[in-house]
């Protein structure tokens, strides 16, 4: 069997913590079906079936999946996202006791300020925001144009199980702990209608109605540096009021 480590801590709100609620994007009404079975995004484990680094994977594996998305890939290596790990929550490999998972926002503010950085020489610095993690127009919004929603779970025992997640399932009230993971794809949005989630180095399917019960938190990060093809990307004035409203809270 599989190992997999978890490894996100509760979710808190920062002072200035940035917002997505004032893109014009997120005025819309999201796709009806976001279908991406010819893309792979390819996504990795990167040492979380032995650390509680999902929060970094998180982020190295929504760089791979918007890359993508534009037809070409990015190498991320285990080291990259252990070296992140340790510089956005303090684990320090030393120290064994150190290995305490991290707080998806302090992880977030880490790669907006320092960005994230590869052996391969580059480093990719996102912007982001936070939305309602009930607003499912949100979050499918998020997913469409920004290339998958960065999200926080609360996962129960039941969430061992290799088949689709979905509620009411034996060990559905014995809690597992915190989770970063992303939603990437979607065919349709009801409760019954499937989402794609990338974690642990694979897809892995959910129902909406699980996300609903499971999920805490929800952001959306955009990659400057990459370009998308895509008309749902965001541009103009929402990147900028993005990158502005980063600048603000990290300042």
């Amino acid at each position: 069997m599989m190992q997999r480590k978890l490894g996100c801590k509760p979710a808190k709100t920062l002072h200035n913590q940035p917002r997505l609620s004032g893109l014009r994007m997120m005025a819309r009404k999201a796709p009806a079906r976001l279908i991406r079975d010819h893309i792979d995004p390819a996504p990795l484990m990167l040492g979380n079936d032995q650390l509680g680094n999902c929060t970094s994977v998180g982020i190295a594996n929504h760089l791979r999946a918007t890359a993508a998305l534009g037809g070409y890939q990015i190498d991320v290596c285990t080291g990259d996202a252990v070296r992140f790990y340790s510089e956005s929550t303090g684990y320090n490999p030393a120290v064994p006791g150190s290995d305490q998972g991290g707080v998806e926002v302090d992880v977030l503010s880490m790669a907006s300020r320092n960005g994230y950085a590869l052996n391969t020489g580059w480093a990719y610095t996102p912007a982001w925001g936070t939305t309602d993690p009930q607003d499912r127009n949100a979050l499918a919004l998020i997913t469409a144009g920004m290339g998958a929603a960065y999200l926080g779970v609360q996962l129960t025992q039941a969430d061992q199980s290799t088949g689709l997640w979905d509620t009411g399932q034996p060990g559905e009230n014995i809690p597992w702990g915190g989770h970063c993971l992303l939603l990437w794809a979607y065919t349709g949005l009801a409760d019954d209608d499937t989402v794609t989630l990338l974690t642990w180095g694979m897809k892995q399917k959910a129902t909406w109605r699980w996300l609903k019960a499971r999920v805490t938190e929800t952001h959306g990060l955009i990659w400057p540096q990459l370009t998308l093809p895509s008309g749902l990307y965001p541009t103009g004035d929402d990147v900028q009021r993005l990158k502005f409203n980063n600048e603000l809270f990290n300042h």
